[in-house]
């Protein structure tokens, strides 16, 4: 099947409805069910119909729909699976934030009810979309995955053998026993940290923007590696002030009725939130680097030490999206022209 791909800004009208379709479909998948509900853009309300989870009947039903389909999924466990499979039998494929779509926890709760609303939403153009790319540094995020797990696991091995001793219960046959469990579980993990810290460097060697990044005082292979494989493309962010947002590095101001209630979080990504102030604090700690001289500038003017060293953050997320964006290497400029990043 030949399919047309269109850009997302191609099919949105001024209003924020999705145009320019001529089936709005949405499915709700489950292990043993899929649930699926079908609009046209005068249709009132969607049809409905579950079936057993069938992807090759699934893939039959969206061919068989004439003209241009959009498909919005929610982002699951089998999200990505399913995007890869289903991408080239629609015409726009979007995966889109549960977070965002609280209809569905109104009344009644089947997954045939939920497929309805779905695409009454997709239908109006109020979901928010979840980046997915079949790109091969996407695929990246399973390994990263898979070592931020390992680390949870080897700090829970590490506290576990410290509170052996706070709690005055190293002493007896079964604390032995626990002590020799707990040793050899964490000279495997260390073991294991160790071969997934050498992958890390061969795989950012491997990619060009993973070096830039290393560039940065603060970023190493693990960090670097991350970062890409999380944004993989930064042209997604129009401006670096939506990546702050991204990265939790900025806060929203809250108002209402004429009353100021402060600053408020948006949601964000914790992973990348974590690197750049690590970052920031390893480049503060380290002498002779221009991030440290910024951050004694920021001091100097009497800026708290705190704010100073989240400006510092912002301030490397903000040069990481300049790299990833034009693939450009990084070129430190004097902090003092700098004072006004804050």
């Amino acid at each position: 099947m030949n399919v047309r791909k269109v850009s997302q800004s191609d099919l949105r009208s001024k209003s924020g409805l999705l145009v320019g379709f001529d089936h709005y479909v949405a499915l709700d998948w489950s292990k043993q069910t899929m649930a699926l509900a079908q609009m046209s853009p005068r249709s009132e309300h969607p049809k409905t119909f579950e079936r057993q989870a069938n992807l090759v009947g699934l893939k039959e039903y969206l061919q068989s729909l004439r003209g241009r389909t959009v498909l919005v999924i929610e982002e699951t466990t089998t999200a990505q699976w399913l995007y890869v499979e289903l991408r080239d039998t629609v015409t726009r494929l979007i995966i889109c934030d549960p977070y965002r779509n609280r209809l569905l926890s109104d009344g009644p709760k089947t997954d045939k009810v939920d497929a309805a609303k779905l695409c009454q939403l997709l239908r109006a153009g109020l979901l928010k979309e979840v980046y997915h790319t079949t790109d091969e540094i996407y695929q990246l995020r399973r390994f990263i995955s898979a070592y931020e797990d390992l680390v949870k696991s080897g700090v829970r091995l590490q506290n576990q053998r410290q509170a052996l001793y706070h709690g005055h219960s190293d002493s007896g046959p079964e604390a032995a026993l626990i002590l020799g469990h707990l040793d050899s579980a964490l000279a495997l993990y260390e073991s294991t940290k160790k071969q997934y810290e050498k992958r890390f460097v061969q795989l950012s060697s491997r990619y060009r923007l993973a070096r830039l990044l290393q560039d940065i005082k603060g970023i190493g292979p693990i960090g670097a590696l991350t970062i890409l494989a999380i944004v993989v493309d930064a042209r997604r962010f129009p401006r670096s002030s939506h990546y702050l947002v991204y990265c939790g590095l900025v806060h929203f101001r809250k108002q209402s009725g004429g009353r100021d209630y402060g600053l408020r979080k948006a949601r964000y990504n914790h992973t990348l939130k974590r690197i750049y102030k690590l970052a920031a604090m390893l480049a503060i700690n380290s002498p002779n680097n221009p991030l440290r001289d910024y951050y004694d500038v920021l001091r100097a003017q009497g800026v708290a030490d705190y704010i100073a060293r989240h400006a510092v953050a912002r301030y490397i997320a903000r040069i990481t999206y300049g790299i990833l964006k034009t693939s450009t290497p990084y070129k430190p400029y004097d902090a003092k022209l700098k004072k006004n990043a804050a």
